[in-house]
């Protein structure tokens, strides 16, 4: 009898399926980039899913993040991640978890038991951090580069970070994985240079505690998802070793 998987059953076939079902994926951060990739891991029936973000959905979330509603600003985005995530399936098991990944946090996160990591973090030092934590436990990763400040979707590909080009922040993280010894990442990036924005900052006054950016980059509706989709595509693929 089909179910909610079986059109994708019909493409990965029973076994592979089974794979994703018994699969336990990590979600870090969950804006633009990481909602779209944890909703299509939920919609590729990955079983078990679990979600970290510490800020709650701000009325500039609107124009960009899947849980983004006019009912959802001012909730924290895990809680409301997980809200959907359960309507699309019930039989999922995930954990929301209010948390800012970073050197501070990290050690009480078990990132072992992960399957699969999407790191779709925006600041330097917690995806540094992910990153070497993963890899010294080889857990795999893959890794959204800079999707703001864009406005051309179809420039996203999956690439090893040491063949990456334009891209500022692949940039800086070819340079800081390589002193630290890490010979490989995944990442999903883009050779769009970035485009400037055309208006001042107005900010977000419902975020959660953490760092702060100097300054919050322009983004819209039509590039973040895309590159989401590609990580959530890639872990699919991994963890059904599809070529």
């Amino acid at each position: 009898m089909p179910n909610q998987f079986h059109r994708t059953a019909m493409l990965l076939g029973r076994a592979n399926m089974e794979k994703l079902l018994a699969a336990r994926v990590a979600v870090f951060g969950l804006g633009g980039v990481g909602g779209h990739c944890a909703e299509a891991l939920a919609r590729s029936g990955v079983g078990s899913i679990d979600l970290y973000d510490h800020d709650r959905v701000c009325l500039t979330n609107l124009n960009r993040q899947i849980i983004a509603t006019q009912k959802t600003v001012g909730r924290y985005k895990a809680d409301a991640m997980r809200r959907r995530i359960l309507e699309i399936n019930p039989d999922a098991k995930v954990g929301a978890y209010r948390v800012f990944y970073g050197p501070e946090t990290a050690a009480g996160v078990d990132l072992s038991v992960y399957d699969y990591i999407a790191d779709a973090v925006d600041t330097m030092t917690a995806k540094l951090e992910l990153v070497c934590r993963a890899a010294a436990l080889g857990v795999p990763v893959v890794s959204s580069m800079g999707a703001a400040n864009k406005l051309d979707a179809s420039a996203f590909e999956a690439a090893d970070i040491y063949q990456t080009s334009v891209c500022p922040m692949a940039r800086i993280m070819r340079r800081e994985l390589r002193k630290r010894g890490v010979a490989a990442l995944k990442v999903v990036y883009s050779k769009e240079p970035p485009v400037k924005p055309q208006e001042e900052d107005a900010g977000c006054e419902e975020a959660g505690p953490g760092p702060r950016r100097r300054q919050t980059p322009a983004s819209n509706a039509f590039v973040p998802p895309v590159a989401g989709l590609i990580m959530a595509g890639e872990i699919v693929r991994d963890l059904c070793m599809l070529g």
